[in-house]
């Protein structure tokens, strides 16, 4: 069926056509997906960028959209106007959410009737962010949901993912698809960028001795001590690594 994009800041993805099922994953603001199927109020959907497949409460979305600029902040205040003057609203845009600007001036981009971002928290469709570190640091603290891909709650997958889904680069959505999606590096001596797999878990190396990740048992995205990560994890959940690759190679 024919393409449409999320038109709201974010919605969960289900497993089942109901509100009860489990959240497998979210989509934001000007994600594009495809209708597989229709049951009810629902919609089983597939994602474009990462093929991810689930169930999404049927609404009215965009059938036509051309992003031309980005979210570059962990959640972009939406703003009203009135009478020239701007006013902050209780809703947000999160990173990575692409937007169509529709007028602008030196401190303010409309996206849609009456809803005003700031210009300092955009930037290009084309811009690329190779910073990954950068990407991955805007997370720090942010609470760990299963399912989450924002600054209101985010899995560990998703931390990594993001970092390509802002850069539009293909990369998959669960760790178990990332672990085989992703090279294994030859040389397993620690360093910089590179991505660590387990069973169900995944987490990357700011340099040889920080790790960072969205560690459910600390219920937030965290830096830890690399060598105490590795150490804790085998102790508690008794996993071994299952891979290591680097996120430069992607």
């Amino acid at each position: 069926m024919k393409h449409n994009f999320l038109n709201t800041s974010i919605s969960n993805l289900y497993t089942k056509p109901s509100s009860k099922s489990e959240v497998r994953s979210q989509i934001i603001y000007g994600e594009k997906f495809k209708v597989l199927s229709k049951r009810k109020n629902w919609l089983k959907i597939k994602t474009s960028y990462d093929n991810y497949v689930g169930f999404l409460k049927n609404d009215n979305f965009k059938k036509r959209f051309n992003p031309t600029e980005k979210v570059f902040k962990l959640k972009a205040k939406i703003y009203k106007k009135v009478k020239k003057k701007y006013f902050p609203t209780n809703q947000f845009l999160y990173f990575a959410s692409g937007i169509t600007v529709v007028s602008k001036n030196k401190t303010f981009v409309q996206f849609e009737d009456n809803k005003w971002l700031r210009n300092k928290d955009l930037r290009k469709i084309t811009h690329l962010e190779k910073n990954y570190k950068k990407i991955l640091k805007l997370f720090l603290n942010s609470r760990y949901k299963w399912g989450g891909k924002t600054a209101d709650g985010i899995d560990c997958s998703a931390l990594i993912q993001m970092y390509y889904y802002y850069n539009r680069i293909f990369f998959p959505r669960d760790s178990k698809d990332q672990v085989k999606y992703c090279k294994r590096k030859i040389n397993r001596n620690l360093s910089e960028g590179d991505i660590i797999f387990w069973k169900g878990h995944v987490g990357m190396c700011l340099n040889k001795h920080k790790f960072i990740h969205a560690y459910g048992p600390r219920k937030k995205v965290i830096i830890m001590p690399t060598k105490f990560t590795i150490m804790l994890i085998k102790k508690t959940a008794k996993l071994n690594i299952k891979k290591i690759s680097n996120i430069k190679k992607y």
